[in-house]
């Protein structure tokens, strides 16, 4: 790339800098106004969704930690995602869903429920998630109950232990209202920047002298100011009625 060209991409962006510039108040009205009906929406229009966890330790308990070996812990953590496909599984849904009288199908108790096992555990972490915080804590509490006892059956061994019930939440755990409507204005700036700058490329009329040079490749003489254009106009008129 020559010199000239290095200059002509130079110049170019000083002028979208400078029309950036020049629109910052279309920029910040667009952010406020984006970042505004987020969290309008978020605080107004979107159902607040509370989180409860429960902990369960599937060490079985006819051994003691003593006596286990690395083997054992590392074949405990392979059947530690059995327990977790167990947890979700039709007969646990369908006995939790009886038992506290929910109005829900199976798959819409999966969809609530999250199963996850810390890394080199065996603590299974059940966690719902519910628009009422005492029932989010009920039905994970319930189905941590039924899923120790459908393990004990089906993997021959007693029940889980439960590490820690399920707690009340206080506050929501979605939507996050500020993340939301940080992320609403970042958004509504990138699109009104990018807005901005398309129609500055794509705007090809003359606007200076510099234009005239740089698009059509010629020298401009002179200039004549619109003003005076318009006075000698007037002075021309005056000479004729004089004349007549």
């Amino acid at each position: 790339m020559n010199t000239s060209e290095r200059d002509e991409v130079e110049i170019d962006l000083r002028e979208l800098f400078g029309v950036l510039k020049s629109k910052l108040w279309i920029i910040l009205l667009i952010t406020i106004l984006a970042a505004g009906i987020a969290g309008f929406a978020s605080d107004r229009m979107l159902t607040p969704i509370y989180e409860s966890t429960t902990k369960l330790y599937v060490v079985n308990k006819s051994q003691s930690i003593s006596s286990l070996s690395l083997s054992d812990l590392q074949l405990g953590s392979q059947l530690t995602k059995d327990y977790m496909v167990l947890v979700k599984s039709r007969p646990v849904t369908e006995q939790v869903i009886s038992n506290l009288g929910l109005t829900m199908t199976h798959e819409e108790l999966v969809n609530i429920l999250t199963i996850s096992n810390p890394t080199d555990t065996r603590i299974l972490e059940i966690t719902a998630q519910y628009p009422d915080a005492y029932m989010a804590k009920q039905i994970v509490d319930e189905v941590a109950a039924v899923s120790a006892q459908r393990m004990a059956v089906i993997m021959d061994m007693k029940e889980p232990s439960i590490v820690e019930e399920g707690h009340v939440a206080t506050s929501p755990s979605s939507p996050n209202i500020l993340k939301n409507t940080v992320i609403a204005g970042i958004l509504g700036m990138i699109a009104t920047i990018f807005i901005l700058t398309v129609i500055y490329l794509m705007d090809d009329t003359i606007k200076s002298t510099e234009d005239i040079g740089k698009y059509l490749g010629l020298t401009t003489i002179g200039l004549v100011p619109v003003g005076e254009e318009k006075l000698l106009g007037d002075d021309k008129k005056q000479k004729r009625v004089k004349k007549r």
